[in-house]
């Protein structure tokens, strides 16, 4: 996964100075979205005049490896190439102090035209009037049809759609083939839609299951680090038991997070620990690699990396990767970075210009054939024969067909934070699963509530 943003106290203080600067503005009225509507379908005379001034754009984001680097490089000049009347200064910021320069721009007033950012943000930025609706933009020339809804729905906060996804990540279970046939165990099927059951996996991780050795059977989520990245592998199992995090509105917890799935499917996890102990708290370096875990639940990122550093533990020999485990249903989290517009700019069309060539068809294109991630346009990850193949068309075919948005909410950290303590509570403190659950939510209300309180 590719970032997993930290938004505290800085958040709420920057939040604080976007009400202060009168910056806030609800954007789900139907006047709002007449106006954007005005804005995005100009006329043709405005449209005439536009053309001929030079317009600069202003364009930040967080700085990438190299080859990510060529690839928005190539972006930016072939869009001024095909637009010579406008001009795109990109300004690249390291990870770690992106977030916090972008917020303290919103907050002085002089934010860029157009910001990338990580999907978890969107609730946030979109609740301070940071951001600028698409919604019109993308129904005049942005080819809805094309990105799949459930990615769209992860970019919408209160029935706007505030970003403009350009790649996705996902996940799937890696498994020791050779460990599953010296035990006899049938290997999973490589269907995207035909995935084990938690109860198959259970299974076979008992029976791969050897401490003794110092062989575990699975790791289910990555363990519990960073609170952010570790609780996107989570987010998924409350789901395939049919369970829920938040409301649709992002509000609250309440009725959602303690309902009788949600409890399953938090209990099962921390019996994979504590009752059948086929998981571990902790793993030795590289574990899965080295023979020391038979089943893991990880990214598509992960391909690349097994490759450069483990040659000799090969895709189809030693291991191979299944879908992820279903409990009623199949779901996969959804959204990586994407591209917004500022409610500031003076230039939203020519933003929006900039915008959709970037992840139109084309640019998407461009971009992964460089960076080989996985396009979030179904036209796009068409164009990429290894993207319909085994294995990476398990996860092409995961998010397309059940991704899901993680909370889209404006607490988005203090939500991930809990639950991910949740978790820890449960399964590393042995707590009880319903004071556990209710911790948790109380946590989250409280963060919705002084969120709110602060914006008075």
């Amino acid at each position: 996964m590719k970032g997993a943003v930290t938004l505290k106290k800085l958040s709420q203080t920057v939040v604080s100075a976007l009400v202060i600067g009168g910056l806030l503005a609800g954007c789900s009225t139907q006047d709002k979205q007449t106006s954007t509507s005005s804005t995005a379908l100009q006329s043709s005379d405005t449209a005439a005049v536009k053309k001929e001034e030079k317009v600069k754009l202003t364009f930040w984001r967080n700085s990438g490896n190299d080859t990510e680097n060529a690839a928005y490089d190539k972006l930016v000049a072939s869009f001024m190439e095909k637009y010579p009347n406008i001009s795109v200064e990109m300004t690249p910021i390291p990870y770690s102090d992106y977030d916090t320069k972008l917020r303290v721009s919103i907050a002085s007033g002089s934010p860029p035209d157009i910001m990338a950012l990580d999907a978890p943000t969107v609730g946030s930025y979109a609740n301070a009037g940071a951001l600028k609706p698409l919604t019109a933009y993308f129904k005049a020339d942005g080819n809805m049809d094309d990105v799949p809804k459930s990615t769209l729905a992860t970019y919408t906060y209160q029935n706007e759609i505030y970003m403009a996804p350009l790649t996705e990540s996902s996940i799937a279970m890696f498994y020791n083939k050779k460990m599953f046939q010296a035990k006899g165990i049938p290997l999973p099927s490589k269907n995207p839609d035909e995935p084990w059951t938690w109860d198959q996996v259970l299974d076979a991780a008992k029976k791969l299951n050897d401490p003794a050795a110092g062989v575990f059977g699975i790791d289910p989520a990555q363990g519990f680090g960073n609170a952010g990245a570790t609780a996107y592998f989570k987010y998924p199992i409350i789901w395939q038991f049919g369970g829920e995090i938040m409301n649709p509105e992002g509000t609250t917890s309440k009725g959602f997070l303690d309902s009788a799935n949600t409890k399953k499917a938090v209990q099962f996890f921390s019996d994979l620990y504590n009752k059948d102990k086929v998981s571990a708290l902790e793993y030795p370096p590289d574990p899965f690699p080295n023979g020391k875990l038979a089943i893991t639940i990880d990214g598509s990122w992960s391909l690349a990396n097994l490759k450069d550093k483990f040659p000799n533990f090969k895709l189809g020999e030693d291991y191979d990767i299944a879908p992820l485990p279903k409990g009623t249903q199949q779901a996969v989290a959804n959204g990586s970075w994407a591209l917004g517009i500022s409610a500031k700019s003076k230039h939203p069309d020519e933003a929006w210009k900039f915008v959709n060539w970037v992840t139109g068809h084309d640019g998407q294109k461009t971009y992964a054939s460089m960076t080989k991630d996985i396009p979030s346009r179904y036209s796009a990850a068409k164009e990429f024969p290894e993207l319909n193949e085994y294995p990476k068309n398990i996860f092409v075919v995961q998010n397309q067909k059940y991704g899901r948005p993680r909370p889209i909410t404006p607490i988005f950290p203090q939500m991930s934070d809990a639950v991910n303590k949740m978790f820890e509570d449960v399964t590393i403190g042995k707590r009880n699963v319903d004071a556990s659950i209710a911790e948790a939510i109380a946590t989250i209300d409280k963060a919705y509530a002084d969120m709110k309180a602060q914006k008075k």
